[in-house]
């Protein structure tokens, strides 16, 4: 029988989303192993407990690979397997299987019943207990060194304690600390940049909407050629909501050579000018003696649609019947092509999510393993994959985590 010396060792770094899926996953399969998470921090799961505002919004209801891997910008053909073997189905199930009920909101959303990221931490640190998982805390890692030889340990040495894993996982997210010394292992690292974040806009158009919010409506930015559609948020900074996340993660790269400084197109009813035009033409026909400012034929907030008349330079006391075509037209040019100077980014809410990491060529996604330096494991956002939000980024997480840990286990 082994003795717990000669045990074999297996070290997650990172005690995340990614992290404590794979160590589960590997422990389960492996019940002779020793699996460790190390974690840098004084508690595990922290992106866990704040995502979705503390509800977690642990997947999504989209149980199609080919129409998955459409939600990440980057990463998207290399998932395309992996999310053969487990996507967002299989991750429902897995914390169903563990008492967690699941519930699927209108826009795809998948969150526990209980509204709670708790139940989720919970399921994931009961299964570790169970598997065997040891969970250390407050573990900074100071270096990795590589095996000397074939079937030598690696080397992890921590401040007080010095690890001899036979197999390593990183799952620490976005830790330039670690890129750095992955990149001395001979990795090649993709410059990190944000890419879930908010536009910079100060404008008289939507100056006090705070809050305010249109269903669907498509931006652009022209100069860069990026084009997405989703609802819009406006904020006491500028403009937040899915349309504007999704073009900040399909932009990342170029907003940020941009230094975040563009213009972009608001077509706040997601209709074409020909369409437009005929709405505003048939409100001026019909609505003749009804003013202009209070009588909107769109579907817009009255306050947004106020602020949009007054920027086309109709007065407050004008009625349809009195509105030139200049006055149309430039009501049209409000409503379908409405340009805002963005002079810089806010991060969205506590969900840092960065596009850069490891050059993905160099991983093998049938086992998430390095092709550089067998044993090695990649798993989460340490890797230069990103998603939208809407619990795409936690899926990767999962699919990783999950077919790292049995790679590992093997």
């Amino acid at each position: 029988m082994c003795t717990f010396a000669h045990m074999k060792q297996i070290i997650v770094i990172g005690g995340g989303a990614a992290g404590f899926f794979a160590a589960v996953r590997c422990a389960e399969l492996d019940r002779v192993a020793q699996v460790i998470i190390l974690e840098r921090g004084k508690d595990v799961l922290g992106k866990v407990k704040i995502s979705g505002g503390g509800r977690c919004n642990v997947t999504h209801a989209c149980f199609e690979p080919k129409e998955l891997v459409k939600f990440y910008p980057r990463g998207s053909k290399e998932l395309l397997g992996p999310f053969h073997r487990f996507a967002c189905g299989d991750t429902m199930a897995w914390f169903e299987q563990r008492g967690v009920d699941t519930k699927v909101e209108a826009d795809g959303r998948v969150f526990p019943v209980s509204d709670n990221s708790q139940t989720i931490i919970d399921a994931l640190t009961h299964a570790a207990q169970a598997a065997g998982v040891r969970v250390l805390t407050q573990q900074r890692v100071e270096k990795i060194v590589q095996p000397d030889s074939p079937g030598a340990p690696w080397l992890v040495q921590c401040e007080n304690k010095v690890w001899q894993p036979h197999k390593l996982l990183i799952a620490t997210g976005s830790n330039p600390k670690i890129w750095d010394q992955l990149r001395a292992l001979g990795h090649q690292i993709v410059p990190p940049v944000p890419s879930l974040f908010t536009f910079h806009i100060k404008d008289p158009r939507i100056a006090g909407l705070e809050g305010i919010s249109t269903p669907l409506a498509q931006v652009c930015i022209p100069a860069l050629k990026l084009k997405a559609e989703g609802p819009l948020l406006i904020t006491h900074w500028g403009l937040s909501g899915p349309g504007i996340l999704r073009l900040s993660a399909w932009g990342a790269r170029l907003l940020a050579e941009s230094n975040y400084r563009f213009t972009l197109e608001v077509n706040w009813l997601n209709k074409n000018t020909d369409q437009v035009k005929d709405l505003l033409d048939t409100a001026k026909r019909e609505w003749a003696r009804k003013l202009v400012q209070a009588h909107p034929p769109v579907d817009l907030p009255a306050r947004l649609w106020r602020q949009l008349v007054i920027a086309a330079g109709i007065p407050a006391e004008l009625r349809w019947a009195d509105v030139s075509k200049l006055q149309i037209h430039e009501l049209m040019l409000q409503l379908t092509s409405c340009t805002f100077l963005v002079k810089g980014k806010s991060a969205f809410k506590e969900e840092f999510v960065t596009a850069g990491g490891i050059h993905l060529s160099e991983v093998d996604f049938k086992s998430f393993e390095s092709k550089l330096l067998p044993g090695l494991h990649f798993a989460g956002e340490v890797l230069d994959i990103d998603a939208i939000t809407g619990g795409f980024n936690f899926q990767a997480a999962w699919t990783g985590g999950w077919i790292a840990g049995e790679a590992m286990a093997q």
